[in-house]
């Protein structure tokens, strides 16, 4: 069931000054955000994400195009309209604006001062609730001078939670915190508007954090960018855009889009950097890990089937140390991810990694090596396959790439063995990095 919008926004166009000083920020941006989704936006400083989120959160008005925040239209409202909407909205920025001479409760009880129907004794029981939810019971009466930068921010948030609000929006909350700090403080945030149900939408620079949310848009000059201009005018965002398709499917999807010179590319970007990879993977749960590297594996394994015109692909990385194939795919039980692992020489696939020659089979059901099973498991009837080594220098198996079912009901060729090897020399630097990622402590 598709979860109702809470902010609809279509032709949305912002600009400051006027004249010939006039600089155009926003340029006709259409985004939806649903109920119960968290929502990262990203991008360069100045692509205007800080202006969009104070659209949204009606601290701005509407210049030109549509808004809809909570059911309430933003464009030409009135600015009690305008007030009446931002006291249904939580805010968090950088700056976490406490107070000094309050005490932490003192500072959140004052999100309800303003608040309709708080008498004194409930907003005092409620700030003491919200910060016990975020931790700080025992700080609560401490002034902010005597916490720390992630309780401060644990503050603005009890802060921004404490009226129960239909949505939060936050603005580079991490970004004066350390990296664990900064973790930890939006993904207790993550939590408790799970548990509430708001929704929440968190500007942010930080692509180590970009695992925890369910959807990432991206800002560039002041557009949504698709996921071809993210890759291919963008070099720096390229491994949080990856990051951005985490649910089923979503990677592939994308990627399937690409011609085969802007997928080259991308392969070529990726391997470029391999360093920010592993400091953005560093601080990744094993589950999230297997989710990013499973999407991932799904994604080649799909383009390279398609401008190879087989019916699908599989790419496995070689788990050296348990002597397995391993991969992720979108089957099973409402299309969840299933881990699969085949023991090396057995079937096409793990005799491909154990001798590191290709295997081009014409007729699946006459090769002793095919494993019919699979076959009757899923009611799919595989015809021909070509299986694929891919090594380093060293002639050490990283991967194993398996096509099946060539399309005109044809074998595959040399030709295609080709097409393959083309794309090789880029692959083969990610899969010794998803290798090292794969299988770290």
């Amino acid at each position: 069931m598709s979860r109702p919008p809470v902010i609809v926004g279509s032709g949305l166009c912002h600009g400051y000054g006027s004249g010939e000083l006039r600089t155009q920020v926003l340029h006709d941006v259409c985004v939806e955000i649903s109920a119960g989704e968290i929502v990262f936006m990203t991008g360069p400083s100045g692509s205007g994400k800080t202006t969009l989120l104070s659209l949204m959160g009606a601290l701005r008005s509407v210049q030109q195009g549509s808004l809809q925040v909570l059911g309430t239209e933003l464009s030409g409202a009135s600015p009690a309209t305008q007030m009446a909407a931002r006291r249904q909205i939580g805010f968090i920025f950088q700056a976490h604006n406490l107070l000094p001479a309050l005490t932490a409760q003192q500072n959140v009880m004052m999100a309800l001062a303003h608040q309709p129907g708080w008498r004194a004794s409930e907003a005092k029981n409620r700030a003491a609730e919200v910060l016990q939810a975020v931790g700080l019971e025992d700080r609560m009466h401490h002034l902010p001078g005597a916490l720390s930068g992630g309780q401060r921010q644990r503050v603005a948030i009890a802060r921004a939670l404490a009226a129960r609000p239909h949505l939060v929006l936050a603005d580079e909350p991490t970004a004066a915190l350390d990296k664990v700090t900064g973790r930890e403080v939006v993904e207790l945030l993550r939590t408790l508007a799970k548990q509430e149900g708001i929704p929440i939408l968190i500007v942010t620079h930080d692509h180590r954090i970009l695992d925890i949310a369910d959807r990432i848009l991206s800002l560039e000059e002041g557009r949504l960018a698709s996921f071809s201009q993210e890759f291919l005018t963008n070099s720096r965002n390229t491994i949080a855009a990856l990051m951005r398709y985490s649910r089923k499917g979503e990677l592939a999807a994308q990627v399937t889009t690409l011609p085969a010179h802007d997928f080259t590319s991308f392969l070529q970007r990726l391997s470029e950097q391999l360093t920010d990879l592993l400091d953005a993977m560093s601080l990744l749960s094993e589950a999230s890990l297997k989710s990013f590297l499973g999407n991932l594996l799904e994604a080649l394994g799909t383009k390279v089937s398609q401008m190879i015109s087989a019916d699908r692909g599989t790419v496995y990385l070689v788990d050296a140390a348990r002597q397995e194939l391993w991969s992720l795919a979108s089957i099973g039980g409402e299309g969840l991810p299933v881990e699969i692992r085949i023991p090396i020489g057995k079937g096409i696939a793990g005799r491909v990694a154990a001798t590191g020659e290709t295997m081009n089979v014409p007729d699946a059901y006459a090769e002793p090596a095919f494993n019919r099973e699979v076959d009757m498991q899923t009611g799919y009837r595989t015809r021909n396959i070509l299986c694929m080594p891919l090594s380093d220098r060293a002639g050490r198996v990283l991967s194993v790439v398996q096509l099946i079912n060539k399309a005109g009901n044809i074998p595959f060729d040399t030709a295609d063995q080709r097409r393959f090897h083309a794309l090789a020399e880029h692959l083969t630097p990610l899969m010794e990095i998803w290798i090292s990622l794969h299988q770290r402590d």
